[in-house]
């Protein structure tokens, strides 16, 4: 990269943010997050008939699968719709004086910047709730489930940037659809499949089979990685302990699920790199 690469990056970067905080479909994940954010932080209220709202701890707990459903699949359709172009703006943009590399970076990076902006939105409004009514009590477990989201965010976006790579004019339409069995596949199948198999093996090689099963997804990391920092072993029981026997430890299971999620940053979008190096647009 030319010494003028990051300042050029830099540029893409902040032509992208703007455009992405412009698209309706920013602002509508960012008020449907919102709304959702506070319909958690006050179900404890409804659920206790009005007495109060739940701290930080349950909140966060609550906030979890939110977070493993809705800010994959916006990362996913925002990612490809931005990074996969109609033909002539793909022409325009790709013969602009800079490397495809550092368009594709700049891109991710407004991107990342767009959905991280608009998930402080609903964190943020859910946070004031629950501290103006229960106090400080358990925001860290909340603050690492903010910055799971934000890891959460980047591997789909990489992953985005892989699918979306030479999907140019027509070829928009199959990388959607490409993104959708993706989410799919990530959030709700390869759990279903690692559990309808573990059930035909002996329990030893069934638990190292679950436990492999949720470090390797990005997804199932960072649900796995949240709850036993909100809750602790009283995340999933028996499981938990088999997993911090598996891995060594509670520290060795945070840097197992942590080089995951940062894996599942760097590769695909490194991959997408290379090849829309080579790719004829």
């Amino acid at each position: 990269m030319s010494s003028r690469g990051p300042s050029l990056t830099l540029l893409v970067a902040g032509q992208e943010l703007l455009l992405a905080a412009r698209s309706r479909w920013t602002q509508v994940f960012a008020a449907v997050f919102a709304v959702l954010a506070l319909g958690v932080s006050g179900s404890g209220y409804i659920l206790s008939g009005g007495r109060g709202f739940q701290d930080f701890a349950r909140t966060s707990a609550s906030l979890v699968q939110l977070v493993v459903l809705v800010v994959p699949l916006a990362a996913l359709l925002m990612g490809v719709l931005s990074l996969a172009p109609e033909r002539g703006t793909a022409e325009l943009l790709y013969a602009q004086p800079i490397s495809r590399r550092e368009i594709l970076v700049g891109k991710l990076l407004g991107l990342f910047a767009a959905l991280a902006a608009a998930e402080f939105v609903g964190f943020g409004l859910a946070g004031l709730v629950v501290f103006s009514s229960t106090g400080e009590e358990g925001g860290g477990g909340y603050a690492l489930l903010v910055g799971s989201s934000l890891l959460l965010t980047g591997a789909f976006l990489a992953i985005a940037a892989l699918i979306a790579v030479g999907a140019v004019g027509r070829k928009r339409v199959r990388a959607l659809a490409v993104a959708l069995v993706v989410w799919f596949a990530a959030v709700i199948l390869l759990d279903l499949v690692a559990l309808g198999v573990a059930s035909l093996l002996p329990s030893t090689a069934a638990s190292r089979l679950l436990i492999v099963s949720v470090i390797a997804n990005p997804a199932g990391a960072v649900r796995t990685g949240a709850l036993l920092g909100i809750e602790g072993t009283a995340a999933f029981g028996s499981a938990s302990l088999a997993l911090l026997r598996f891995t060594g430890g509670p520290w060795r299971t945070a840097l197992l699920l942590g080089l995951s999620l940062v894996a599942w940053v760097v590769l695909p979008a490194a991959a997408a790199a290379r090849r829309l190096s080579r790719v004829d647009l």
